[in-house]
């Protein structure tokens, strides 16, 4: 009777928080908590460094909106600076003509024509591009604005006249060159 109330031999006891751990990190902390509250100052020093990096990165990037911002500006503002350049030699060509006291005909237009290869040369020198269709060539309608369309003997829809001439920007239409049409035979 006694062999069946006596408990099995169990062994030695072992006490749980003496064992190694069974990983085999013999360099682990003993403590879960502390090994957590590790881990927890890693990720809060991360996040920091990334929270900065974010902040930095923003006005970073506020910056160079704002840079650009003022080069728009700047651009808008002072855009026509060379081409305003080239212009102030023609203005002071005609208030020196004006300020002529005795002229004869043939000096004003000697003067005027003198003007006109000035303003001609800063329309060239900033890409101002003069549009006349001369008569017979083909209407376009992205450069050219039909007035009105005549009976021609040339084919329809070619220049019979120019009545304004056009001016392009670069390849852009600053004005477009006022023209009649042939209408075709009439």
């Amino acid at each position: 009777m006694t062999a069946q109330n006596e408990p099995a031999d169990k062994g030695p006891e072992i006490d749980p928080a003496s064992q190694a751990p069974a990983s085999g990190d013999a360099a682990a902390p003993a403590d879960p908590l502390l090994a957590l509250q590790a881990q927890l100052a890693e990720a809060q020093a991360k996040a920091t460094e990334h929270y900065d990096q974010l902040l930095r990165t923003r006005a970073e990037a506020e910056n160079i909106r704002r840079r650009a911002q003022e080069d728009v500006s700047k651009a808008h503002k002072f855009g026509i600076e060379s081409f305003a350049e080239s212009l102030v030699p023609v203005k002071d060509s005609l208030e020196a003509a004006l300020a002529q006291q005795e002229q004869t005909l043939e000096i004003m237009r000697e003067g005027v024509e003198s003007t006109l290869k000035q303003l001609s040369s800063a329309f060239e020198r900033n890409r101002l591009i003069e549009i006349a269709p001369a008569a017979g060539e083909k209407f376009d309608p992205h450069q050219h604005q039909a007035i009105s369309s005549v009976p021609s003997d040339q084919p329809a829809n070619t220049v019979v006249q120019t009545l304004q001439k056009g001016y392009l920007i670069a390849d852009r239409v600053l004005r477009p060159a006022l023209v009649m049409v042939s209408a075709g035979q009439g």
